[in-house]
């Protein structure tokens, strides 16, 4: 997920917005004796019936007013409402008798009413939205104060015709911020809903998916998803020029997915129903242009099938599902597809359980396409070092060059800026540095520059250098040390020059060292 396109140097931080910190102050005294796992869902879904209700209002004044294609419209026909793909708001479920109601004690139940209400008449939501606000471990005081806080939050009117994408992006930004504050609050049980957006916009600017079919096996609460459709709209296209197909295994971040997409209008295909991608995969036959995806990292404790049809490279160890993984991704890409995807560091370059046959396996079958190392501290969920891994069937499709038996190496590992003191950010410049230095790679019309390798950041390497190494993915081995600036100083000068300099420092030090033998000495402690 992303915050707006535009971003000043002080916001640049999803941890730096506005009146989304005072929303979380509010919030976060919702918790008393609750983790964040379980009051996230308290908020994300007040979060979500504010917007759904005020794009209702929104659309509603437009039936009322009875102007152009809505002369003699009937604003109390649900059917007005979804042609417009905007939900029908039952009146009960509508945020202005929530507010009306907020300081009443019985504030949970009315809550919980409005979404029966809400999911009873829009079956794309069956199941999906929270309905314990009435728990007695909430404090309903509190909960009247959150919904008197969310109500300030103002929609831009639509433009005539259209939906107001102010409003999709306001609530957007408010949703990933939440995301974001919970994942922290969450350690690292917060990884398995959220994956930094700064991570998420290298991956999408990287496998660029201006159309097709893009699937994400380990959706987590669909920032993938949202990411791609704001490239798409970014880069000219529209709503609707790629189909969304994800899977998630755990029932309420599949729901978090369905409300974040819901949110900004999206459809997508998760499936009937949550479910273990291992287990049951829910889009067997699918085949997609890009896939994209944040799988658990080193995952233990996985489904594994023997003789299962993925394990066309090699049967992955049951002690680690990410061979698993990289399998199922390339198991589901088109002729011309391409996944980009995210694994622990440990990938590259471990030979444990036949990894390092599956893997060699891999590089010899010319799928591996790039290799990007990039900087700690970018996840909330983990200190555990991660990469990016971009694999294709096709790296000669006649409208770039020929790369085939060629893979990429980039080392981005001292990118980044460091946003508190544990947690480091991308910034807009790191991420296009990386992204267009693969656009430049592969030859992509939509980048001017032509591709050079850099001492240190970036090497295009052939297969057999990288079984020269050992079939060793790790971009450190390839991109060679970074080159140190000559000052132009020749050495027979600064030799001499830094000599002096330091025997001039030794000299200082002698000079402290007896000052404070003096001194301990005149307080009887010295010989």
């Amino acid at each position: 997920m992303t915050t707006t396109k535009t971003k000043t140097k002080k916001d640049a931080s999803t941890a730096n917005l506005g009146f989304e910190a005072k929303l979380w102050l509010t919030a976060d005294k919702l918790r008393n004796n609750m983790d964040a796992a379980e009051y996230k869902h308290v908020v994300l879904g007040l979060i979500f019936l504010k917007y759904i209700s005020d794009s209702f209002e929104e659309h509603r004044a437009k039936l009322l007013a009875g102007q152009g294609d809505y002369a003699g419209a009937n604003p109390e026909d649900p059917d007005e409402y979804k042609a417009e793909n905007v939900f029908w708001v039952p009146t009960d479920a509508r945020w202005s008798h929530l507010q009306s109601n907020a300081k009443q004690p019985t504030i949970g139940k009315i809550v919980d009413d409005a979404m029966v209400a809400i999911e009873r008449d829009n079956p794309r939501l069956k199941g999906v939205l929270p309905k314990n606000y009435a728990r007695p471990a909430l404090d309903k005081q509190r909960l009247g104060e959150l919904i008197d806080v969310i109500a300030t939050i103002e929609l831009t009117a639509a433009s005539e015709g259209e939906q107001s994408h102010c409003s999709v992006d306001l609530l957007g930004r408010v949703y990933e911020y939440f995301l974001t504050r919970f994942a922290s609050a969450e350690g690292k049980n917060g990884g398995q809903f959220y994956t930094p957006s700064c991570v998420v916009r290298t991956l999408v600017e990287m496998l660029a998916p201006y159309k097709g079919r893009i699937y994400d096996p380990a959706c987590g609460s669909g920032g993938m998803f949202v990411q791609s459709e704001k490239f798409v709209e970014s880069h000219g296209g529209k709503l609707g020029d790629i189909s969304i197909y994800g899977q998630e295994s755990n029932a309420t971040t599949r729901h978090l997915a369905v409300m974040n997409l819901a949110i900004r209008g999206i459809e997508a295909d998760f499936g009937p129903e949550q479910a273990d991608t291992f287990k049951r995969d829910l889009h067997p036959d699918l085949r997609a242009d890009f896939v994209i995806a944040n799988p658990p990292f080193n995952d233990s404790d996985w489904f594994r099938k023997d003789d299962d049809v993925r394990w066309q490279y090699g049967v992955p160890p049951k002690g680690n599902a990410n061979f698993a993984w990289v399998q199922h991704f390339i198991h589901h890409l088109a002729p011309n597809g391409y996944a980009g995807f995210v694994l622990a560091n440990g990938s590259m370059s471990s030979n444990q359980s036949g990894e390092g046959d599956i893997r060699k396996a891999l590089i010899e079958a010319d799928l591996v396409d790039c290799m990007v190392a990039l900087p700690g501290q970018l996840f909330y969920s983990t200190q555990i070092p991660v990469c990016l891994w971009f694999v294709t069937r096709n790296k000669h499709d006649g409208k770039r060059r020929d790369r085939r038996k060629q893979t990429l190496f980039i080392d981005a590992r001292k990118l980044g800026t460091l946003i508190d003191r544990v947690h480091r950010e991308l910034t807009e410049a790191d991420i296009n540095k990386i992204t267009s230095t693969y656009h430049a790679w592969r030859g992509d019309i939509q980048v001017a520059q032509t591709y050079e390798d850099i001492l240190g950041f970036c090497k295009s390497t052939t297969l057999d250098d990288i079984a020269a190494h050992g079939h060793v993915l790790t971009p450190g081995r390839y991109v060679g040390a970074e080159e140190i600036e000559d000052d132009g100083e020749p050495f027979e000068e600064k030799m001499p020059r830094l000599v002096a300099e330091l025997n001039a420092q030794f000299e200082e030090s002698a000079k402290i060292e007896s000052a404070i033998k003096a001194n301990l000495k005149g307080l009887g402690y010295g010989g």
